[in-house]
C-alpha cells in the first residue's frame, strides 16, 4: 500500500493515469501503417513512452525532468512518423503537476513549441491522419496550451490555502500561549501580595491565640477581609479578560464562508448591550463551531445568521440550506454539538436543533448570569 501511495502521488492522484485510456488509440495509428518497420518502430516508441512516463513519477530530482524530456522527444517522433499527437495530452497533465516554477515554465514552453511544430509539419506535408482528424488535433493543441497552466495554478492555490490554514493554526496557538502567560502574570501580581499577607497574618494569629486572644481575633478579621478583597479582585480580573466579541467573530465567519463559496447573510445587530462578556464569548465560540460544520458537512450554498437580543435573553440562529443534519454524518452530530451544548449550559443557555430544509441551530442564553458562589460579595 505504501508503494502504491508513493506511485500515486498526493499532488496528482490518479488523474494522470486516467489518460492512459487514450493508449487504445495508439494501436490504430501503429497498425494503420502497411510497413512492417513502422509498426515495429511505433510499438517500440509506445513502450518507451510509458516506461518514461512511469519513471518520471517514481524518480526524484533531475531525473524527473530527464524522463519528461524523453517523453517530449517520443511524442514529437510519434507525431512526425505516425501522425499521433495525443501523447501531448499525457505530457500536459504531468507538466502541470510540476511544483518548481522554473522547471514548469521551461518544460511547458518546450512542450508547446514542439507540439505546434509537429502539427504544422503534419499540415505542410499533408499527413492524411492529421488532416482527417484536424478538429481533434486542434482541440488537443488547445488543451496542451491551457491545461498545464490551469493545473499548475490550481496546485499552487491549494498549496497556499494549506499554508494559510497552518499559519492560522499557529497564530491561534501562539495567541493561546500569550493569553495564558498574561493571565499567569495578572494572577501573580493580583494574588501574590494578598496571599503573602494572609499567610503572615494567619501565622501571627496562631501565635497570639493563647497569649493575646483579642489581638488574634483582630488578625483573623484582617485575614478574612484580605481574602474577600483578593476574591473580588480575581473576579474583576476575570470579567475584564480579553474574550471573543461576537462582532469580531462574525467578520471571521464572513471570510470563511466567502472562501467556501457559501453566501452569507446577517440579520440583526452584533453589538450587544445587555449580554455579559462571558456569555458573548460562549456564543461566539459556538457560532464558530456551527459555521465550521456548515462548511465541512452541509454542502450548503447559503448561510443565514440571525441575532435577536432583548433585555432578558439573547437568541442567535444559524440556518443553512444544505443536506440536513440527518445526512451530514456522525461528526456533525457528535462532539461538535455536544461541546456547544456544554458551553451553553455553563452560562445557563440551551441549544435547539431543527432539521427541516437544511439545518437550523438556535442558541439561547440569558442576559443575567448567576454566579454559583456567593463568597466575596458581602
Amino acid at each position: 500500500m505504501q508503494r502504491l501511495n508513493k506511485l500515486f502521488r498526493k499532488s496528482t492522484g490518479l488523474n494522470p493515469y486516467v489518460w492512459i485510456v487514450f493508449s487504445i488509440f495508439l494501436f490504430f495509428f501503429v497498425f494503420h501503417s502497411s510497413a512492417k518497420s513502422e509498426v515495429v518502430t511505433g510499438i517500440t516508441m509506445i513502450i518507451m513512452f510509458f516506461v518514461c512516463y512511469v519513471l518520471s513519477f517514481v524518480s526524484k530530482g533531475w531525473l524527473v525532468y530527464f524522463w519528461t524530456s524523453m517523453q517530449i522527444v517520443i511524442s514529437i517522433a510519434m507525431s512526425l512518423l505516425l501522425g499521433y499527437v495525443y501523447f501531448a495530452l499525457f505530457l500536459a497533465i504531468f507538466i502541470g503537476h510540476l511544483k518548481k516554477r522554473a522547471a514548469f515554465y521551461s518544460l511547458y514552453i518546450v512542450h508547446v513549441l514542439t507540439t505546434v511544430f509537429a502539427i504544422n509539419y503534419g499540415l505542410i506535408v499533408k499527413n492524411p491522419i492529421i488532416i482527417s482528424q484536424l478538429p481533434f488535433v486542434l482541440l488537443s493543441l488547445a488543451a496542451v496550451i491551457l491545461l498545464p497552466i490551469n493545473t499548475f495554478n490550481k496546485n499552487k492555490e491549494d498549496e497556499l490555502q494549506t499554508q494559510l490554514e497552518d499559519a492560522n493554526k499557529r497564530i491561534a496557538e501562539l495567541f493561546k500561549l500569550e493569553e495564558r502567560q498574561r493571565i499567569a502574570r495578572d494572577l501573580h501580581d493580583t494574588l501574590g501580595q494578598q496571599l503573602s499577607l494572609i499567610g503572615l497574618k494567619s501565622e501571627l494569629a496562631g501565635k497570639l491565640v493563647y497569649k493575646n486572644p483579642g489581638r488574634a481575633i483582630e488578625e483573623m478579621a484582617d485575614v478574612h477581609k484580605t481574602a474577600r478583597t483578593a476574591l473580588k479582585e480575581v473576579r474583576e480580573m476575570v470579567t475584564k479578560m480579553r474574550g471573543t466579541k461576537l462582532e469580531d467573530e462574525l467578520y471571521r465567519i464572513r471570510q470563511i464562508l466567502k472562501a467556501a463559496q457559501i453566501d452569507f447573510q446577517l440579520e440583526g445587530d452584533p453589538r450587544l448591550t445587555y449580554t455579559s462578556l462571558i456569555a458573548e464569548n460562549v456564543i461566539a465560540m459556538c457560532l464558530k463551531e456551527s459555521v465550521n460544520n456548515v462548511v465541512k458537512h452541509s454542502q450548503a450554498s447559503s448561510c443565514i445568521v440571525s441575532i435577536e437580543p432583548s433585555r432578558t435573553e439573547l437568541v442567535v440562529t444559524i440556518k443553512d440550506d444544505g443536506i440536513g443534519i440527518n445526512h451530514a454524518g456522525d461528526n456533525y452530530r457528535g462532539n461538535g454539538l455536544t461541546g456547544m451544548k456544554e458551553r451553553l449550559e455553563f452560562v445557563n443557555g440551551n441549544l435547539t436543533i431543527n432539521a427541516n430544509d437544511g439545518t437550523e441551530l438556535v442558541m439561547t442564553v440569558p442576559n443575567v448570569f448567576t454566579q454559583p458562589e456567593k463568597e466575596g460579595e458581602e
